[in-house]
């Protein structure tokens, strides 16, 4: 009998990727939401390693990024990038029918527009990275997959869920408060007294505020926005804290 909180992480290894499951190991789906940070973990280095082999086969940095954009997505099996086509047709459509825009199986014009705005911001960001910092995008890929999936424990922690049977329902009910914010606090803390020792990584220490900037802000504002939050903004906020991430990343050290 494997502890709970293992069953939990093959749980959310099994939700979050499209990765095979773990042999001989029964994946248990209550608090998933908890160690999502450590799938973002698991997603950024496969993203890693992918760049760093195809940088070693010669690869320019516009086609290096595009490459490795897609295959973090495949990794997800488009789960989040589902939610923010769905989250930008609800916003289009105000809070009075915002579920309604966003149960229609049908992407509108506002959907589109979102996934296209936010695809070509993390590409740009993360291609200005690639020409400046060419040494840290190995490194920044697993950590900005890491604050992408913080944000949605402040959105569950901190907002009601919009629909009562809701397919991440679950995610709401077995919350347990601050417990959620464990194994993301503990990686936290020892990629701190990792990077410290070591000069050259000292630029990622940036990504401690902005994506404690970013996590927070997307879930806030689109809790907000919306009056709460559903499955959907669950995963366009995985994708919007990832981009902003990038973003800010792309602007305090590409220059």
């Amino acid at each position: 009998m494997a502890p709970l909180w293992i069953r939990d992480f093959a749980g959310a290894w099994v939700f979050y990727t499209v990765l095979p499951g773990w042999p001989r190991l029964q994946p248990r789906f209550e608090r998933i939401a908890r160690f999502a940070p450590w799938i973002g973990l698991v997603i950024g280095s496969l993203q890693a390693l992918l760049w760093l082999l195809l940088e070693a086969l010669g690869w320019s940095p516009l086609p290096l990024v595009l490459a490795v954009t897609s295959f973090g997505a495949w990794l997800t099996g488009g789960l989040h990038l589902d939610g923010v086509m769905d989250t930008g047709d609800g916003l289009a459509a105000g809070r009075d029918r915002c579920l309604e825009a966003m149960d229609d199986s049908r992407v509108g014009a506002s959907g589109v527009l979102a996934l296209l705005l936010v695809l070509a911001l993390l590409v740009a960001a993360l291609l200005t990275l690639a020409q400046h910092q060419p040494s840290l995008v190995p490194l920044v890929l697993p950590v900005v997959a890491f604050w992408g999936r913080c944000s949605p424990l402040w959105a569950m922690l901190g907002f009601p869920y919009l629909r009562e049977e809701g397919t991440a329902s679950f995610h709401r009910t077995h919350a347990r408060s601050g417990q959620e914010l464990i194994p993301a606090a503990a990686v936290v803390g020892l990629g701190l007294v990792v990077l410290l020792p070591w000069p050259q990584w000292r630029g990622l220490l940036i990504s401690v505020p902005c994506g404690l900037l970013a996590a927070w802000g997307v879930a806030t504002w689109l809790g907000r926005r919306l009056g709460g939050h559903t499955g959907d903004t669950y995963g366009a906020s995985v994708v919007w804290t990832e981009t902003l991430t990038l973003v800010l990343l792309a602007l305090l050290l590409g220059g």
